[in-house]
């Protein structure tokens, strides 16, 4: 250690010492939150904590408990890495949560962080139509969250992981076998729809890069951290957005539901597509950009695309 940590260890001991003390740090250094947490106390919590393993939701009289040396190193560490380098708490601990459910990430994919959780959330009621749901493709999927999501929402779905990257679909394939799914829910990989020749789907849910060029140069430094495949889609972040609406009728049922999100593109998105009827959800626990078009309207609106 050198001599700062040095002095920062034996002048301070306990969880509730450490916490404040990266609070300090995280407002001194004018780190982002935008990857989990939106406040400094919330995320210095959940960083000291796993930095000494113990869950988000630990008994808070645990706060005044000291640690031994080999852990306040390690908060020292987690520290670094989130001041100096800028590294998402997420990626530093190997773990965030979606939909209450926790999921492995690293820098292979994209921390989870979708509004659409919040259509999962109401089995996407009123947009998809009434009765089963058998197949259900998450496209570009990461980490897999929102398809595992949707397994968990749709019991009986068999669900597919679709994406063009094979290190994103090792993370994916990891937490398949953390929730113990894989006997409904499989990675596929390809380019889109290109390795699903044949294949249609009762839903089909995307997520996918969408950032136009002046975000991608403006984004703090966290997001350098995350994959740039995953991220950014051409001058106006749609070039993988016009792809999936004109191949998406193909690979979906005759009563089948495409959701896309598109973020801050969604302004680009009226302007390149103003006759197409999308349908912009309203998303009350926050969020924009996340649109839903049938199979049927697609396919009545395929000169458009």
């Amino acid at each position: 250690m050198n001599p700062d940590q040095v002095a920062i260890t034996s002048e301070l001991h306990t969880l509730r010492d450490y916490i404040r003390w990266a609070v300090s740090a995280f407002h001194q250094h004018q780190v982002w939150f935008g990857h989990g947490h939106v406040t400094a106390w919330d995320e210095a919590s959940q960083l000291v904590l796993n930095a000494v393993h113990l869950p988000w939701d630990t008994d808070p009289a645990v706060l005044d408990a000291r640690l031994t040396q080999t852990e306040k190193e390690r908060v020292l560490d987690y520290l670094h890495q989130r001041v100096e380098l800028r590294r998402p708490l997420p990626y530093i601990t190997g773990e965030a949560w979606f939909m209450g459910l926790p999921f492995h990430v690293d820098e292979r994919v994209l921390i989870p962080r979708s509004p659409i959780a919040q259509l999962i959330e109401t089995g996407f009621e009123p947009w998809l139509r009434p009765g089963s749901v058998n197949r259900i493709l998450d496209l570009c999927t990461g980490s897999g969250c929102i398809g595992i999501a949707c397994a968990y929402a749709f019991e009986e779905a068999e669900v597919d992981l679709a994406d063009i990257s094979t290190d994103a679909l090792e993370v994916a394939q990891r937490n398949i076998e953390r929730h113990q799914l894989g006997d409904r829910v499989s990675a596929r990989q390809g380019d889109l729809f290109e390795n699903l020749q044949g294949e249609r789907y009762d839903l089909i849910v995307s997520n996918p890069p969408y950032v136009d060029a002046d975000d991608l140069a403006s984004m703090p430094a966290e997001y350098q951290h995350e994959p740039g495949l995953a991220l950014g889609s051409g001058d106006d972040g749609l070039d993988i957005t016009r792809r999936i609406l004109r191949e998406a009728a193909d690979h979906l049922t005759d009563e089948g539901l495409l959701v896309v999100e598109v973020g801050n593109s969604e302004v680009h998105l009226m302007q390149a597509y103003p006759e197409l009827p999308l349908i912009w959800v309203e998303l009350d626990a926050g969020g924009n950009g996340v649109f839903t078009i049938t199979a049927a309207e697609l396919r009545a609106h395929a000169a458009l695309l």
